[in-house]
């Protein structure tokens, strides 16, 4: 394998995770004692400190054994998934989808077991959306991505290395050799 997906396979979902875990520790320090919400952009964008003791968009609150182990069962999944994609250019979007998605849920998983509470920060008030995290942007982008690779780029048969998705080989796969030939 060569050394720049080396770095991607290891590195990247560090560095995601770290800049996950920093962000959520900066905003306990400093913002867990304001009760009024800092402005970023006026009537736009603000940092409100939200304990968010369910899922998203507050689903399930208090069902922190629940949430722990399908956060678990997700991640066991998406290692998978990203164990099973082929390490060629083509299937390049889909390894960093998986990247991304595994490093969310591993972020706020992390949160879960260590305060027993995923940090929300950022708030988006125009359509007054729920308090979130840099973890939820990785899973909610990645989630859009991962449909849009889905619906538009990959056919069935290239997204056959996954169980869901019918046989075992992808597409690119070498041919099986027919006996009766």
């Amino acid at each position: 394998m060569k050394r720049s997906k080396i770095v991607l396979f290891s590195l990247l979902p560090v560095a995601l995770i770290v800049l996950d875990q920093i962000t959520k520790w900066l905003t306990r320090r400093h913002f867990s004692k304001k009760p009024d919400d800092v402005a970023l952009i006026p009537k736009v964008l603000y940092f409100r400190y939200v304990e968010n003791r369910g899922a998203a968009w507050g689903i399930l609150q208090g069902r922190f054994q629940i949430l722990s182990v399908l956060s678990i069962i997700l991640i066991v999944c998406f290692l998978y998934a990203l164990y099973k994609v082929p390490k060629t250019r083509r299937y390049m979007p889909l390894i960093i989808i998986f990247i991304f998605l595994t490093s969310g849920a591993v972020g706020n998983l992390i949160d879960r077991l260590v305060f027993g509470f995923v940090t929300d920060f950022i708030y988006f008030s125009p359509i007054n959306f729920p308090v979130f995290n840099v973890a939820d942007i990785y899973v909610t982008c990645s989630v859009f991505a991962l449909c849009i690779a889905i619906l538009f780029c990959y056919s069935e048969e290239e997204l056959s290395f996954l169980p869901f998705f019918g046989s075992k080989k992808p597409a690119d796969a070498e041919p099986e050799q027919n006996d009766e030939e």
